[in-house]
């Protein structure tokens, strides 16, 4: 299953499939060594993300003598640990949230229309992957592609809509949000 590698260095590489409309992402590719009697022995450590571009993301880790094997064994990885994430408007979050993960932190905000992904490398492939359009991220701890990840996962599983929020608490979904006039007319409208 020969892979062709995009422009760049490490990272960058995304591919969809044809029979599960998965995209999935290389994050990092790192070259490990395991000191024996006679020498190294060299391996490869390969970061991938992988979404459905409509609110499902994954990512895995994979190690092996070969570069494709690695990528394949992490996608498969990352196929496996899927979490849903629930979009405002199918672009962007329903509201701020941080996670954190060893000395991984970040914050992500949720952007207006036309923003634009602000991320850095790693947390920019589970945005991409995960089909948000318009948002706002920052790492505030470490630059580890691993632990970048992890925290952005961490952050993305506390995020909640507004229906989910209703129903845990027994209440309507305009209690949550509060009501609004709509156009000046007095009626009270929610937005889901």
């Amino acid at each position: 299953m020969a892979r062709e590698p995009r422009e760049g260095g490490r990272g960058g590489r995304d591919r969809e499939r044809e029979g599960d409309d998965l995209v999935d992402k290389l994050v990092t590719i790192n070259r490990v060594a395991k000191v024996v009697k006679g020498g190294r022995r060299f391996a490869f450590a390969a970061l991938v993300v992988v979404g459905d571009q409509k609110g499902r993301v994954g990512y895995g880790a994979g190690k092996a003598r070969e570069v494709p094997e690695a990528i394949r064994k992490a996608t498969d990885r990352a196929k496996r640990a899927m979490i849903r994430v629930p979009m405002k408007e199918g672009r962007t979050l329903h509201h701020d949230v941080a996670g954190h993960f060893g000395a991984g932190k970040v914050v992500l905000r949720s952007a207006d229309a036309g923003t634009g992904i602000i991320a850095g490398g790693p947390m920019r492939a589970v945005f991409e992957s995960l089909g948000i359009n318009d948002v706002v991220a920052k790492s505030l701890g470490t630059r580890n592609p691993h632990n970048m990840v992890k925290a952005t996962f961490a952050a993305l599983e506390r995020c909640a809509s507004p229906r989910a929020v209703a129903n845990r608490r027994g209440k309507k979904v305009s209690d949550i949000l509060g009501r609004r006039d709509v156009a000046g007319t007095g009626e009270a409208a929610a937005d889901v």
